[in-house]
């Protein structure tokens, strides 16, 4: 009778906590939510994006190796390719998107570019730039899925898959309530970066005997660094205004 009790009151808990979240997030959305992501994959509701971020952190952390404790490392090297090639091109890409629709507009200003909330077709292009964004940095944790597959995994760190998660959960965060805007600096520059850094992953990958990839690997850590740099200064220009 007890334990029927305790179930019946765990229940109770559990709906009342999934009633709270659930009236803070309509509020939340209501509040800060532009209504027009809603529309977009994965955008509607935050339930498709945690469960993709919990079955990513469930798979590399227990059953990728689990799964692959007693399997040789399969060879994807050409699926890496293929990831990797497609990665030059979507950042690639995002980045030329983002000169085409705000850098090389009447309307960019580097110290105060206002998010454009209109149903026009221009704003509509800026927050399908934001989304692909988004998608982009979801891709991402293919990265680590491929570590655990090829049984790398001491690059599989907390500080690695931590980041994965963060990225894309803010990511998300950004896109669904201020997509546009100053952002669209920060996130071109981080395309780029990410750019230099595919092709690098690519042409590794083509050819990894080839001893002129190493000296490379140091300037895309630079690269990095030198993003952060100019993010930095670029908020603080922010603040200033």
């Amino acid at each position: 009778m007890l334990t029927h009790c305790t179930r019946i009151s765990l229940q109770k808990v559990k709906m009342s906590v999934s009633k709270v979240i659930t009236e803070w997030y309509d509020y939340a959305e209501a509040k800060y939510g532009d209504p027009r992501t809603t529309e977009y994959f994965m955008m509607g509701s935050p339930t498709p994006l945690l469960l993709t971020l919990v079955s990513y952190l469930f798979f590399v952390t227990y059953l990728g190796p689990k799964l692959m404790e007693n399997r040789k490392p399969y060879n994807i090297s050409n699926i890496i390719k293929i990831y990797n090639c497609a990665q030059v091109i979507c950042n690639f890409y995002l980045v030329y998107m983002s000169f085409e629709l705000l850098w090389f507009t009447d309307s960019y200003r580097y110290n105060c570019l206002e998010i454009d909330y209109s149903d026009t077709p221009l704003a509509r292009k800026r927050l399908t730039l934001m989304w692909l964004g988004f998608m982009s940095r979801l891709l991402d944790l293919l990265d680590t899925v491929f570590f655990v597959l090829r049984k790398k995994f001491t690059q599989v760190s907390f500080l690695h898959v931590y980041h994965h998660l963060l990225v894309v959960f803010v990511g998300w965060i950004l896109a669904k309530t201020l997509p546009g805007g100053q952002l669209a600096f920060v996130g071109s520059i981080n395309s780029f970066v990410h750019g230099v850094m595919y092709s690098y992953y690519f042409l590794s990958s083509c050819s990894p005997q080839n001893k002129w990839n190493l000296w490379w690997k140091k300037y895309i850590t630079q690269l990095q660094l030198f993003q952060f740099f100019i993010c930095i200064v670029h908020s603080i220009l922010q603040l200033m205004n």
